[in-house]
């Protein structure tokens, strides 16, 4: 899948100093992202703008699976393209952009998928579903647990803290080749686990000031 990596390492330029002012965020554990190969990266989805605080949150670029309702408009879909965005459609068992997610991750690239399937309208996280277990199983990949927390979730501009955690092996997920629906079900919920431990620490952090 084509990424133009001009437009990308401009917009991050541009967008840093705007991002760091609106939502004061911080980073930690950022080097948890192996400097090279392929690996899957597993968020949860708190608003609109998160994927462009992931893609700011670490050096490597970074490849998302986007509602299809993105691609609706012709120039807004050729731009999120560009940056490394495809469509996936929302609880269809989607195959083709699965397989373009594998496509990106044989390339030895970052596929970022948020692990709820979609946004939280409370704050709070969702269910896990398994696309992301699913591509870790039949890839074979480490699956970079991360959790974005927000001081408010109600304030728009709230304070942010990116909290990157460490890989998950598909051993360390018991995720075989060959495993089924059950494999899928206990390995999301391990991704969930690492996401809600480091909610409570970051959000514990906000309320001590």
């Amino acid at each position: 899948m084509a990424q133009n990596k001009i437009l990308y390492s401009f917009g991050k330029v541009i967008l840093w100093p705007v991002y760091k002012l609106l939502y004061r965020f911080k980073v930690k554990n950022k080097s948890a992202i192996p400097a090279q190969g392929g690996v899957i990266l597993a968020s949860n989805h708190m608003s609109f703008a998160d994927p462009v605080l992931l893609g700011l949150a670490q050096k490597r670029r970074l490849y998302f699976m986007a509602k299809s309702e993105l691609f609706r408009n012709k120039f807004a879909a050729a731009v999120i393209r560009a940056l490394g965005a495809f469509p996936v459609e929302r609880g269809a068992g989607d195959g083709k952009a699965i397989k373009t997610g594998e496509d990106i991750l044989r390339e030895g690239n970052v596929m970022t998928i948020f692990l709820e399937g979609g946004r939280t309208k409370t704050g709070e996280l969702m269910r896990p579903r398994s696309g992301c277990a699913l591509v870790a199983q039949q890839m074979q990949l480490p699956v970079v647990p991360c959790c974005i927390t927000k001081k408010n979730f109600k304030h728009k501009f709230s304070a942010t803290t990116i909290h990157f955690g460490n890989p998950l092996s598909p051993e360390e997920l018991g995720l075989t080749p060959d495993g089924g629906r059950r494999e899928l079900k206990n390995a999301s919920n391990r991704i969930m686990d690492e996401i809600k431990r480091m909610r409570e620490e970051d959000a514990s952090e906000y309320q001590k000031g």
